[in-house]
């Protein structure tokens, strides 16, 4: 249905709004400093030089939030376009064809010289347009766990998906065996 690019994209969004804390779960700030912020960003595989300073991880704790905005948004289309054009603007979005390492050409809408922040806003801003475009903003969904705010985006077939990981899944499992074996 999407692209790598957009797939990749929109998951590492996800995973990107994952890391804020959540007091309703008790869930602890998953990057509370340059170095998670560096493990994060060597394990999405983001390539060019990303110098990662402290003030660099408090402009990617504030795109966090924007981009938290489009899953709060997912059921409203025109608030949705509103917002992704508004990352578009602000990431100052140029779009181009690359090709780097062992990856066929792809789109990427920065230069080597652009702030990772500025690049976690552009990728999914670039992502959410194929997503509006296939009419398939039902695809970014929060959590079903009652104790979760984790966020997901269903690339399934079956469009089935609804849990942000396993943990949430497994835990509502062992959860419903337990209250059918009371």
């Amino acid at each position: 249905m999407f692209s790598y690019d957009t797939r990749s994209a929109l998951a590492s969004a996800a995973d990107l709004v994952n890391t804020a804390p959540d007091a309703r779960t008790e869930r602890p700030e998953r990057l509370p400093d340059v170095e998670s912020l560096r493990a994060f960003v060597e394990r999405w595989g983001w390539t060019g030089p990303i110098p990662l300073r402290e003030d660099e991880l408090d402009r990617v704790h504030a795109v966090r939030r924007v981009l938290r905005g489009l899953w709060d948004l997912a059921g409203d289309e025109a608030g949705t376009v509103d917002l992704v054009n508004r990352m578009l603007r602000d990431a100052a979005v140029l779009p181009q064809l690359v090709r780097h390492d062992d990856w066929p050409y792809h789109l990427h809408g920065w230069n080597d010289a652009t702030p990772i922040a500025e690049r976690f806003l552009a990728e999914p801003a670039m992502g959410m347009v194929d997503v509006v475009r296939a009419g398939a903003l039902d695809r970014l969904r929060r959590c079903a766990a009652p104790d979760c705010a984790g966020v997901l985006v269903d690339f399934s077939r079956n469009s089935s998906r609804r849990f942000c990981d396993d943990g949430c899944n497994n835990r509502l499992n062992v959860a419903a065996y337990r209250a059918r074996r009371a």
